[in-house]
């Protein structure tokens, strides 16, 4: 099996690289910052995203402290984490949700008190939180389904006959939901069916694997490929195919190229994965935490939602 690793740089963030930070750093002092994340099926938010936010908000503002808690997939939890990151004097919450949907009511809550919300990775359409800072979720799913095609055809699999399984994220997460519009941008019209498709409750690779697994059962060698919308889920259907004694395995794509997924590269089980570092769009929530409470306006790059 080809053994590629991918860094995808062109999917870059989508709202909120900013610059120029000395100006306005030292306007904020002694403030509490929260930075609350979704969950630990993904290894990222323990080490990236949450060191790569403290980094930086130690250069922007020293005398800052920072709160971070992880819902671990549980909305209820991270609503009470909310609730206790306000108790304790945050001025802004970067939240990442566990549930687009019902974040909707945290935004709104924290709003009323006159605290800054910044929408982190996962958006919240229905109700806009005072900043988005993410990479271009739906750049990341075209490439990741770009990617499988390319390879496809590079090696001569026929179209006929068979076709690919895709493997979404959860369905309470509205980046997954990019991610997927992204994935199909770029299935569609490769030519090769999407056989069978799953959004996996909560990004979790168990949850995946028995999906897959049922699917192996179902379609058998007609399975040409996996497009995974994570590394996670796609270490589920590799598992899967392991499981089901099928060697080689069929490329499998990933995203966020964690330990994991490397090894599996490695060992050629994986085809692919993207890295795109979190701390890069950790560092950009810094900034514009920074600004928003020094009371700029921060520059966005586009508009995900009207």
């Amino acid at each position: 099996m080809t053994k590629l690793f991918w860094r995808s740089t062109g999917a870059a963030l989508a709202l909120g690289l900013l610059s120029g930070t000395a100006a306005f750093a030292a306007e904020v002092t002694d403030t509490t910052v929260a930075f609350l994340m979704p969950d630990q099926g993904s290894t990222r938010y323990e080490e990236h995203d949450h060191p790569g936010f403290v980094a930086e908000m130690a250069k922007l503002c020293p005398s800052c402290t920072v709160l971070y808690q992880n819902a671990d997939g549980d909305a209820s939890r991270q609503q009470q984490q909310f609730n206790s990151v306000i108790s304790q004097g945050a001025k802004a919450i970067v939240l990442d949700p566990v549930d687009s949907t019902a974040a909707a009511s945290l935004v709104k809550q924290a709003q009323s008190q006159g605290i800054k919300v910044v929408a982190y990775d996962r958006p919240i359409p229905s109700t806009p939180a005072d900043y988005y800072v993410s990479f271009n979720n739906e750049g990341i799913g075209k490439a990741i389904a770009d990617s499988l095609v390319q390879h496809l055809k590079a090696t001569n699999v026929p179209t006929e006959g068979g076709g690919v399984l895709q493997i979404n994220g959860s369905p309470t997460d509205a980046a997954a939901g990019l991610i997927k519009k992204g994935i199909h941008a770029g299935l569609d019209n490769s030519g090769y069916a999407i056989l069978a498709e799953y959004d996996t409750p909560d990004w979790q690779p168990p949850k995946a694997q028995q999906w897959a697994s049922g699917q192996i059962t179902r379609f058998g060698e007609q399975i040409v490929g996996v497009v995974a919308a994570n590394d996670g889920t796609g270490g589920g259907a590799i598992a899967a195919f392991k499981a089901a004694g099928v060697d080689p395995v069929p490329p499998v794509t990933g995203n966020d190229a964690t330990i994991a997924a490397l090894q599996l590269i490695i060992a050629g089980d994986q085809y692919n994965t993207i890295s795109k570092p979190s701390e890069i769009v950790a560092a950009a929530a810094a900034n514009v935490v920074i600004q928003l409470l020094s009371g700029e306006t921060p520059k966005a790059e586009m508009t995900l939602y009207d």
